[in-house]
């Protein structure tokens, strides 16, 4: 997600433009404002967004989480985030490639999670691919999206200046379909690649810039 929380997983939104940069919080360390202020998005925002992910599992479950989250806050599905676990599995894509009509009942009745019938499909068909991935000899899915790394990272000072899509995003996007994954479009991309560290688009004044060690500040 983008310096994430509304809309796709991204900031509060570069939509408007003019967006500031970052806020210096009571402990010194400046963030940007999705972060600034809800205790859980600063935990997360401080620990786990952009680190790297390179596991099978970790990258299936960022990509099921992106894909409910279209349309929605990031903050309405990191809150539903341990229901979502339980409800598939620990995102075990073994497990839910097996999922039946039985499985997506119980998770229609699910108020812990996104009750969105097509996002739940999503999910099951995407676990499917994602084992089928694993004859690709391209890597199993983590290998994969971390295939379409770009040679640079954006280096933004202001919301605004983070973008929402990449060249990369388009194409794992559409590598992916090719894939018989769905719910993939550019911008989830481009959301998951920030999310699990292949690219960096912490704000160059935040005290996370460069902390995934992938790139250089």
């Amino acid at each position: 997600m983008s310096d994430v929380a509304a809309g796709d997983g991204r900031m509060p939104s570069a939509a408007g433009g003019g967006a500031p940069g970052v806020v210096v919080g009571e402990d010194g360390l400046a963030r940007p404002v999705w972060a600034s202020v809800d205790p859980m998005l600063r935990e997360y925002y401080d620990t786990e967004w952009g680190m790297p992910v390179r596991d099978e599992r970790g990258v299936f479950e960022r990509l099921s989480l992106e894909a409910f989250q279209s349309g929605l806050s990031w903050a309405t599905i990191l809150r539903k985030r341990p229901a979502f676990r339980e409800a598939f599995a620990g995102f075990d894509p073994e497990v839910v490639a097996d999922f039946g009509d039985d499985d997506v009942a119980r998770l229609m009745a699910d108020a812990g999670i996104v009750r969105n019938r097509a996002k739940v499909l999503a999910t099951i068909r995407n676990a499917r691919a994602t084992l089928a991935l694993r004859d690709d000899p391209e890597g199993d899915l983590a290998a994969y999206v971390w295939s379409f790394a770009p040679g640079d990272t954006p280096r933004p000072r202001t919301v605004a200046e983070v973008p929402t899509t990449s060249p990369e995003s388009v194409a794992l996007s559409k590598a992916l379909k090719r894939k018989g994954f769905t719910f993939v479009g550019p911008t989830t991309m481009f959301a998951l690649m920030e999310a699990i560290g292949i690219v960096d688009t912490h704000l160059l004044d935040s005290h996370r810039r460069g902390s995934s060690g992938v790139w250089t500040a």
